[in-house]
């Protein structure tokens, strides 16, 4: 089973903000909404670009390199070019830290 990898203290991470973390060699980016914590795998599926410097519209992640939409929630595509979702990965909080895993494989 994955380990739990620390984001960051909750009370540092703030509603709005992101985070890019490496969770056992895979970028996982980590966002803080009104909804929730939210982690996904940092590749667009359309071309394998990377998603955390996109905007941020609502629960959307726009990409940066030809702005297919994903909802960061769910990893589902909201707009094309991309037609793949992005993957979804788990988020806790733990004695005050965010934390997140890969448990894809276990």
């Amino acid at each position: 089973m994955s380990a739990w990898q620390r984001v960051a203290a909750l009370a540092d991470f703030p509603v709005g903000s992101r985070k890019v973390v490496d969770v056992e060699g895979v970028r996982v980016a980590v966002f803080h909404l009104p909804e929730g914590l939210y982690a996904i795998e940092d590749v667009c599926t359309h071309d394998g670009g990377e998603l955390a410097s996109g905007v941020l519209q609502g629960c959307e992640i726009v990409c940066p390199r030809h702005g297919a939409r994903f909802d960061v929630r769910t990893g589902a595509v909201t707009a094309p070019p991309a037609y793949e979702p992005v993957a979804v990965l788990p988020v806790r909080v733990e004695a005050g830290w965010v934390q997140v895993r890969d448990d894809r494989w276990d």
